[in-house]
């Protein structure tokens, strides 16, 4: 097991592509939905679990009026913590935490994460994949959001735009590149590549 996250920056359109994620997620084994409950949970204020319709809470995800703590279920006692936040520039960022995780765990959530980031339709920016948690997620988003000089101490896997590629490129020594699609670029120490 690991502790560890994904940060995913996606522009935010002027209309909600989390039902189209919902189903991307689902074919890649990651169901909204409690199996047992049926109902999608989101996490109040305290941390306590507050069910609800899958259509309620896309609507209030929609509404883009504040974050929204949710939980994407593997099976019905593993779950993936899902913080979902917008920036008024109309970037939408989501941080899923690994933690609790075995390997085969994390590389699903990965899978889907990389699946959406060709396949729905508002472009994302980058994804940060740090399945150790060697950095802090809030650490990238200088980089990632305003056009910051700093880049963080490397994860394991970042995913960008190209200027935001060779930008980590010039800065961290001993990566290789890859194409994604989509006009992305995946970025790994060449030890991992």
């Amino acid at each position: 097991m690991a502790d560890g996250f994904i940060r995913w920056y996606r522009k935010s359109g002027a209309t909600s592509v989390f039902a189209e994620q919902v189903s991307l997620f689902e074919a890649h084994g990651m169901s909204l939905a409690h199996p047992a409950r049926k109902q999608a949970v989101v996490l109040d204020i305290e941390g306590e679990q507050v069910f609800m319709p899958q259509e309620e809470l896309g609507r209030l995800l929609g509404l883009r009026i504040a974050p929204l703590t949710m939980e994407w279920w593997l099976t019905a006692d593993t779950n993936v913590i899902d913080e979902y936040t917008y920036q008024p520039f109309g970037c939408e960022i989501q941080t899923l935490w690994l933690d609790g995780l075995y390997t085969e765990e994390m590389q699903l959530v990965e899978a889907a994460v990389i699946a959406a980031t060709t396949q729905l339709p508002m472009p994302t920016h980058a994804v940060v994949i740090d399945r150790l948690g060697t950095s802090d997620p809030d650490d990238w988003d200088s980089l990632m959001l305003y056009d910051g000089a700093n880049v963080p101490r490397f994860p394991d896997v970042v995913i960008a735009q190209e200027p935001i590629a060779e930008k980590i490129m010039g800065a961290t020594p001993g990566l290789t590149k890859g194409s994604v699609g989509g006009c992305l670029t995946r970025l790994a120490p060449a030890r991992q590549a």
